[in-house]
């Protein structure tokens, strides 16, 4: 796919199809360059005093060789079945002590 950019010129978008046999992939997963968010998108960039370990993992949006090449999305069926039902509720006698602080 080529996609005009502000210079004029055309840019080529690639897909992840082009690399890996695909299975029904959803758009978001065929073309990875549209996510974004991730740390090194911000602007202002965040400063390095507040950056953990834990931010490393989304820091980095995903690419081509990363996203999934199959897509299993799965169905309601449970959650709607639990809506029109509600919760189960646990009707039986309760024969525990209540345990109470000192």
């Amino acid at each position: 796919m080529d996609c005009g950019n502000s210079g004029g010129g055309h840019m080529t978008v690639l897909k992840t199809s082009d690399f890996y046999r695909t299975c029904e992939l959803p758009k978001r997963f065929e073309y990875p360059s549209w996510f974004y968010g991730y740390g090194i998108q911000r602007r202002p960039p965040e400063h390095p005093f507040y950056r953990t370990t834990s931010s490393d993992y989304g820091r980095y949006p995903p690419t081509i060789h990363t996203v999934p090449t199959s897509f299993f999305p799965n169905n309601q069926q449970f959650s709607k079945a639990l809506a029109k039902t509600g919760m189960y509720r646990n009707y039986s006698l309760n024969t525990g002590l209540d345990h109470t602080p000192y």
